[in-house]
């Protein structure tokens, strides 16, 4: 249990829990996002433990309290979601608040596909068309009803989300990027009416869910609620277009050597956004201004990453190629602009 913080405290959280007692194996696990996890086996229970990083900040992406309420608001609702098990608000019993869920015996979709789907590349496009069919899902919850109510934005979030980002990019002091500033400007000028609100995932992609680790493939649970809200659902469906897995992708999934999914077998964005709008039964008549919302944001996002890594102040080696990535997305927004315009 190397790298794990004592166990005795959460060994007697669990025992109240479970209202048994029951030793525990704690084990670091990969992944999380900006949180910290950890698979915990007790008994015939196997469970994952979210946690805040210890040098957390006060910001939404690390308040795993609010994700656990989201997802316990959730719990019985036609989601796929890894259930939640219990929170716990204090610091002394694991280093820093964290909350418990189920574990899910599946993989995300990042760099390669699990090795039973290598063989049968015709069928990796099922895993797209799940990961669409459960954001309509998610869409349709009644967030009211399951008391979410508070999380729900004022009017106007889309206009304020242009200078929310503006701002952020220019907090980074790094690199003067022309083209963010003119893509800004043609979103300003052509906010849509913004959709009725939805509970949003809001980073919502396919290494942000966990896959069959078998054949057919199919979308077990979606993961790392951090960003998650009430919003207008059109920001969801686009940000996950952004990761769509064609041979020009704008965020490659992975190398040629590695056993990734097929783009020849997953549907076109044309084709994911006509199954949305079937499925949900929404306007994506506007859908060109959040395609180009969704990559300009995505930049800024990678941006802030990459003048950490030029200042010196990361030391996460992938930070190093953001930039081309951030370039690539604001290059792929004016050609969407010029090609809306003409």
């Amino acid at each position: 249990m190397s790298d794990v913080p004592d166990t005795g405290a959460l060994t007697a959280f669990c025992d109240e829990v479970f209202a048994d007692e029951c030793p525990i194996i704690v084990e670091r696990m990969a992944g999380g996002g900006s949180c910290e996890v950890f698979a915990v086996d007790r008994g015939e229970e196997h469970m994952v433990l979210r946690r805040a990083p210890q040098r957390a900040n006060t910001s939404r992406a690390h308040d795993v309290l609010r994700e656990f309420r989201i997802l316990d608001a959730i719990a019985d609702e036609p989601v796929r979601i890894p259930r939640p098990i219990a929170a716990c608000d204090d610091p002394k019993v694991f280093g820093s608040p964290f909350f418990l869920m189920e574990r899910i015996d599946g993989a995300p979709i990042r760099s390669s596909v699990p090795a039973a789907w290598a063989a049968a590349p015709g069928t990796h496009g099922a895993a797209v068309v799940d990961l669409l069919d459960a954001l309509v899902e998610l869409h349709a919850v009644d967030w009211e009803r399951c008391g979410l109510g508070d999380l729900a934005h004022d009017p106007g979030y889309l206009g304020r989300q242009i200078d929310r980002w503006l701002s952020q990019l220019a907090s980074y002091d790094g690199r003067e990027l022309p083209d963010a500033a003119s893509v800004a400007d043609w979103l300003r000028d052509r906010v849509p009416v913004e959709q009725p609100q939805a509970l949003c995932h809001g980073d919502y992609k396919l290494d942000n869910a966990l896959f069959s680790l078998d054949l057919p493939p199919r979308l077990l649970a979606v993961v790392d609620w951090e960003m998650a809200s009430i919003g207008d659902p059109l920001v969801d469906l686009c940000w996950m277009l952004v990761f769509h897995p064609n041979d020009d992708g704008l965020m490659p999934l992975g190398t040629a050597s590695d056993p990734r999914l097929d783009p020849a077998s997953v549907p076109s964005v044309a084709e994911i956004i006509d199954r949305y709008a079937e499925r949900s039964g929404r306007d994506v008549s506007a859908i060109d201004w959040y395609q180009v919302f969704s990559r300009w944001k995505m930049a800024i996002v990678l941006e802030g990453s990459f003048a950490k890594f030029q200042k010196g102040l990361s030391n996460n080696p992938y930070h190093e190629y953001f930039g081309a990535q951030a370039d690539r997305l604001l290059v792929s927004a004016t050609g969407l602009i010029a090609a809306e315009e003409h």
